[in-house]
């Protein structure tokens, strides 16, 4: 599914503006943005919203000339085909076979190994008469040493394709698998975002690679990220380009049945995460610099208005369905509700991009000072990408919200909020107490940084993690990351506003 570079230029303002609005009071709106009462205050509805002043310093984009105006002026879709049913983890096999794929690298874990995903994938595939091996070995929240191990591994087994069946764990190992194994001279760190690594754009197709999820969290079927932890530096990073994501995304919510709720709990908080911050990222016509070349466009590009159609409803149906898959294991409606949720989430974010609360979430688990996660059957400390995420978000939103109060309200209204008395300038305050009274509810959540183990000493370093994650908290609203010192203070601030909810 991939839409084309949208374009509006100066001199069709009018005649577009005119089009739109005729659409908007013709016809009654349906789409899940227009649906919303409060999303004409937020945003206006044409695509000329996203051009125009959504900040007071914005500009056309051709306001001036080129040379001048270094801002951006397109924005570009890009996402895997995805196939959505119960039971259609059975068809693989004939996909690869359709693909004229005969050698199949599987890419897995050793839980969901022995689950029926895994069993419907062998059975599919050696029923197509397709020849594969399975890696095993994906760590939950990989670092870069088994990520390493893993394209070691898969270099002289000589795939014709991929295919990933797990979490955002696996789904991202696999991709790095088939990225360094395109590029075996590569050194490591040339893909790796920039500031840590080099930042080398993916300049030629991959294999094929299709991807089962088996939570419904990451949206990484969707998408061109991996992320790991990078041990030297106590972070996480990663790799993002749209020539990364998947060929294919088989959504089947049969295979997310068997998440314990501590799980379904962390990764439905990443859903809701995702939602948020790319439905309040700087609008694309902020973002600087304008590439040169549409191959250094990155995959996280700020808000856009296909993105937020997508970001808006998956976030409604996170607030609705994601306590009801947490609390009753039986909800087959809620947990498929939650796999199309993550998925639609990953299409929005995927685009439009992530900020603070992932920003600061990588140095939040890369530090983690000894937490491990209830419900998590692993034998070392752990905090959950999910509740990285979640943990900072009432303050994020606090401080964010100065910068578009209307989408910030209009948030605020998904989780149930009345909002029709609500001061502008009281935003922030409203989204936090909801996304905090959310957290709560939920159960099981740490209340702050505080219930992690981090103290008052930690937040330094903290503020250092999160600095290099440029890749993200450029697209946050209010941050000031032009000048070293005003980021720092306000990172600091946001740490510490952090520490309990």
């Amino acid at each position: 599914m991939v839409a084309p570079i949208v374009r509006v230029a100066p001199n069709a303002a009018m005649r577009a503006t005119s089009l739109l609005r005729a659409v908007q009071y013709t016809h009654p709106p349906s789409c899940p943005c227009h649906s919303n009462p409060g999303y004409h205050q937020a945003q206006p509805s044409s695509l000329l919203s996203h051009i125009k002043d959504r900040h007071s310093h914005s500009r056309w984009p051709y306001a001036t000339p080129v040379a001048a105006e270094q801002k951006e002026y397109a924005f570009e879709m890009a996402a895997s085909s995805i196939r959505f049913g119960p039971g259609v983890t059975k068809e693989v096999g004939m996909d690869f076979k359709n693909l004229g794929a005969t050698r199949v690298c599987v890419v897995t874990d050793p839980t969901i190994d022995k689950l029926d995903a895994m069993r419907q994938v062998r059975e599919g595939l050696t029923r197509e008469g397709i020849s594969f091996e399975v890696f095993t070995n994906v760590k939950i929240e990989p670092k870069d040493h088994s990520i390493k191990e893993a394209i070691e591994w898969v270099r002289p087994y000589r795939p014709d394709a991929f295919l990933a069946v797990g979490g955002g764990s696996v789904m991202d190992t696999a991709k790095l698998m088939n990225l360094y194994n395109a590029y075996p001279d590569a050194d490591f760190l040339d893909f790796v975002n920039a500031p840590l690594g080099k930042g080398r754009p993916i300049d030629k197709p991959l294999l094929p690679l299709i991807a089962v999820p088996t939570t419904a969290g990451t949206g990484s079927e969707t998408t061109g990220t991996a992320i790991f932890d990078l041990v030297s530096k106590r972070a996480k990073t990663g790799v993002a380009h749209r020539n990364l994501k998947p060929t294919l995304g088989i959504c089947d919510p049969i295979n997310t049945r068997t998440m314990p709720a501590a799980v379904k709990a962390s990764s439905g908080l990443d859903v809701l995460c995702h939602s948020l911050e790319s439905y309040t990222a700087i609008p694309y016509t902020e973002r600087t610099p304008r590439p040169t070349n549409p191959i250094n466009r990155p995959a996280y590009q700020g808000a856009n208005p296909i993105s937020d159609v997508f970001s808006l409803h998956a976030l409604r149906q996170t607030v609705k369905y994601l306590p009801r898959a947490v609390r009753d294991p039986d909800d087959f409606e809620a947990q498929s509700e939650m796999l199309l949720a993550s998925t639609l989430a990953g299409v929005g974010f995927g685009n439009a991009g992530v900020h603070l609360c992932h920003g600061m979430s990588y140095p939040i688990s890369g530090q983690n000072p000894g937490y491990k996660h209830a419900g998590y059957e692993v034998p070392h400390p752990l905090i959950p990408h999910g509740v990285s995420v979640a943990v900072s978000a009432p303050a994020v939103f606090r401080f964010t919200a100065p910068s578009n109060p209307d989408r910030h309200l209009a948030a605020a209204e998904a989780f149930g909020v009345d909002i029709s008395n609500v001061k502008r300038e009281s935003a922030g305050e409203v989204l936090g107490e909801a996304l905090a009274r959310f957290l709560a509810d939920l159960g099981d959540q740490p209340a702050g940084l505080r219930d992690l183990g981090f103290a008052a000493g930690d937040v330094d370093a903290l503020v250092e993690g999160t600095i290099p994650q440029h890749r993200v908290i450029k697209l946050a609203p209010g941050l000031e990351t032009t000048e070293l010192e005003r980021e720092r203070e306000q990172l600091r601030m946001l740490f510490e506003d952090a520490m309990a909810h």
